[in-house]
């Protein structure tokens, strides 16, 4: 019985231990994405048992519905590369500003092994120059282009899919 109130308790603290700098508000995800944040990063789980990737993805979570700023890093508005860079210094990692810094820098990852949090780049116009965060099952958050918003999309829709060149690890 002790053990079954204690695991109460701690599953009480973790969801009351969440990220209060990137809390996510559960009933925009759901409205901006159609599905809760749940089905992305597990937001009730203790910050203090989060890694940086996981940290990174809720920020960017809570960036949905943010529009498209060319240069942008910020939640007045942000391009592809400033949403990703922007997430991971809410997570307490550095990371080059731009899309090809992203791709020269950083230790690459194969599609199969993508976790929460790597960073995906896609070949548009004949140079790498696009970048989002992966989010697991498929989907990545990004800041597709003027005229738009930060939204989630499908890894293996028809664009993404064939535009897709590659993933890093930030961490």
């Amino acid at each position: 019985m002790f053990i079954r109130h204690r695991s109460i308790f701690i599953s009480l603290i973790a969801v009351a231990g969440g990220l209060s700098a990137c809390a996510v508000d559960h009933n925009t995800l759901s409205h901006s994405t159609g599905s809760s944040a749940s089905a992305y990063v597990d937001v009730n789980r203790a910050a203090s048992f989060r890694s940086p990737a996981e940290i990174a993805a809720i920020a960017a979570l809570h960036q949905l519905g943010t529009p498209y700023k060319y240069g942008g890093s910020s939640p007045n508005g942000f391009d592809c590369s400033g949403l990703v860079v922007f997430a991971y210094q809410k997570a307490g990692v550095q990371l080059p500003r731009t899309t090809a810094g992203l791709w020269k820098e950083l230790s690459q990852v194969n599609k199969k092994h993508l976790r929460t949090g790597d960073i995906l780049f896609f070949n548009i116009g004949g140079k790498v120059s696009h970048v989002g965060m992966y989010l697991g099952s498929g989907r990545f958050i990004h800041s597709p282009q003027s005229g738009q918003e930060v939204s989630v999309a499908n890894l293996e829709s028809g664009f993404y899919r064939q535009t897709f060149v590659g993933a890093a690890r930030a961490y």
